[in-house]
């Protein structure tokens, strides 16, 4: 067999060695994250919608989207919760303020500050909420449960003006 023939065969291996060989680059947190999402993506079937997601770099929404879509697939493995991924997330995506008064919240509440829940949501939604005086605030609407049992949260996470979280609450600061 030629090596062509390999490639094609494997795809994952391919799709892995690329996505490693990006990390060791350097390309940062946000690039692990999405190689990590193309690694593990479930194979399409013909019956799937497709469904664009696109983003811009420096936007409130985007920035506060990639943070809880990575958030939630790092806390959401019951099994094997990636404990570290969570804690780098939050270290990079939080300011340090903000993570010092988030972590006495947790030991308060006895729950996870980021979700404001002690499990993990099914869905989550994210839209843009304006201008908060020098910040941005975005709504994070997270959805707990399946069919008949669920339960909503709606968050209100602002974002300072170097697109660090500065603060999440139930209530909007506008």
């Amino acid at each position: 067999m030629n090596r062509k023939s390999l490639a094609h065969r494997r795809p994952g291996r391919r799709a892995a060695f690329a996505a490693g060989l990006a990390l060791a680059v350097g390309l940062g947190l946000s690039a692990q994250t999405s190689a990590q999402a193309s690694v593990h993506a479930p194979a399409k079937t013909s019956t799937a919608t497709v469904r664009p997601v696109s983003g811009t770099p420096g936007q409130a929404v985007t920035r506060v989207a990639d943070f809880y879509g990575a958030y939630i697939d790092a806390k959401g493995d019951y099994t094997d919760p990636d404990v570290a991924l969570a804690r780098a997330l939050r270290n990079h995506y939080l300011t340090p303020d903000f993570a010092k008064r988030l972590a006495t919240w947790e030991k308060k509440n006895g729950a996870d500050g980021v979700l404001r829940a002690q499990n993990v949501p099914a869905q989550w939604r994210v839209t843009d909420n304006g201008a908060a005086g020098h910040s941005h605030e975005v709504i994070v609407t997270l959805t707990f449960g399946s069919g008949e049992t669920t339960r909503k949260t709606k968050l209100f996470v602002v974002l300072e003006r170097y697109n660090h979280i500065s603060d999440i609450g139930t209530r909007s600061t506008r």
